[in-house]
């Protein structure tokens, strides 16, 4: 288990930009505990990295995106 932590803050410095580590730092923790139990805890915690990103720039995309509204009768 104190690998897995030690693996996940070594990903978080690696990716240590604010706009880069969004999503990044939770998905790797997710998915190195994940893949621990498995017996793969640092392609766990790369995998939940890479999913984390591109969930949170999903997220960030759709705030971005203009709200259409239907007009008012």
């Amino acid at each position: 288990m104190r690998r897995l932590f030690i693996c996940a803050a070594v990903l978080g410095l690696a990716f240590s930009s604010a706009a880069q580590a969004k999503g990044c730092i939770k998905g790797a923790i997710a998915g190195g505990v994940a893949g621990s139990v498995a017996g793969h805890g640092k392609v766990g915690a790369a995998a939940g990295c890479v999913i984390g990103r591109h969930e949170a720039n999903k997220a960030d995309a759709q705030k971005a995106a203009p709200q259409t509204t239907a007009p008012g009768k």
